[in-house]
């Protein structure tokens, strides 16, 4: 398996990437194909102590910034680092892309450049946070803000989907997050997709709990979350930020004095499972759900460790035949409601 590596997109580029992408070859087993400066990556390689010359490089200088307009990856700046490793993609060049890079260049450029599955109408950017049943899918988390009812309630089918072939959960219980449980809560959208979601629930298309409300997102009761874009990215920010909050509280008590660094060394493996499910970089990145290639999202001040999850993510998606089943799934030219 080929993953093709954006090695210039994301704050730690191209050290974290590199790196990583090393790292996950070492330990997983796939091939490497690196797009951007070839100097740059050929000394990193050097310095991990392998040989440039076994290794597939792009050669491209050219960055595209978190701070640009998306449009650029496509027009302007096709020819990115970004850009480069879409155009490989969609030849064919390697089975996977994974990028640290500008999140609405990669959601336009793989939406334009390497297309969505016939039938799909938009693209849904999907995280696993932590539940207390060991995760949830939250999707769309930022790629798409302006929904109406027939997207999200394609996302709920996608995210379904790939909750039973990607993750493996049985029968995975989709929840719309909303303001309150009840049915007849939420704006007009909240309320049209509820209804629509309660009717693919009864005919057997997912298996709808209801709505979801955001105190109850990490309870465990739900598999997959359905959200618009913005709303999505909120709570997932909103969750990252409370988890750095918990870590930074956790270490002030237990570096409080003797006692307590005692109780924190006979806690210490505990603490670090509470620590690692708490923390992104042991996700990677997050899988662009509806595009015809896998690509996946890694996060933007990815480290190299959490960059090799990412890898490791593209690999899984890649092998699960998640794309195929979904072309199956939703016929292409066709609405989600037949």
């Amino acid at each position: 398996m080929i993953i093709i590596v954006d090695a210039m997109g994301g704050d730690n580029a191209p050290e974290a990437q590199v790196k990583g992408a090393l790292a996950a070859k070492k330990e997983f087993g796939c091939e490497l194909l690196f797009v951007g400066e070839k100097a740059a990556v050929e000394r990193i390689l050097r310095e991990e102590g392998e040989d440039p010359a076994s290794y597939q490089i792009e050669h491209t200088d050219v960055v595209l910034h978190t701070d640009e307009d998306p449009f650029l990856v496509v027009k302007g700046k096709r020819d990115s680092s970004m850009g480069k490793a879409l155009e490989l993609l969609k030849e064919g060049k390697g089975d996977a892309l994974v990028s640290s890079g500008n999140t609405g260049a990669l959601l336009t450029g793989a939406q334009l450049i390497t297309k969505r599955v016939r039938g799909v109408r938009r693209a849904a950017l999907a995280s696993v946070i932590p539940t207390r049943a060991g995760g949830a899918l939250l999707l769309d988390c930022g790629a798409t803000a302006d929904c109406n009812a027939e997207y999200l309630e394609q996302f709920a089918l996608m995210g379904s989907l790939y909750a039973e072939r990607v993750i493996k959960k049985k029968a995975p219980r989709v929840g719309l997050l909303n303001n309150g449980a009840e049915e007849s809560k939420g704006d007009e959208l909240r309320k049209e997709t509820y209804a629509r979601l309660k009717e693919d629930g009864e005919a057997g298309k997912i298996n709808f709990a209801g709505n979801c409300e955001a105190r109850d997102v990490t309870e465990g009761g739900f598999d997959v979350i359905v959200a618009d874009g913005f709303t999505g990215n909120i709570l997932m920010k909103g969750m990252e930020g409370m988890a750095l909050y918990i870590s930074g509280l956790m270490k002030d008590m237990f570096y409080r004095n003797a006692g307590t660094k005692l109780m924190g060394l006979l806690m210490k493996k505990e603490i670090g499972k509470l620590r690692a499910s708490l923390d992104y970089k042991e996700v990677g990145g997050a899988p662009l759900i509806g595009i015809d290639h896998a690509v996946i999202k890694a996060h933007g001040s990815a480290n190299a460790y959490a960059f090799r999850s990412a890898v490791h993510q593209a690999m899984d998606y890649v092998e699960s035949g998640f794309i195929d089943t979904l072309k199956s799934e939703i016929p292409a030219g066709k609405e989600v409601r037949t």
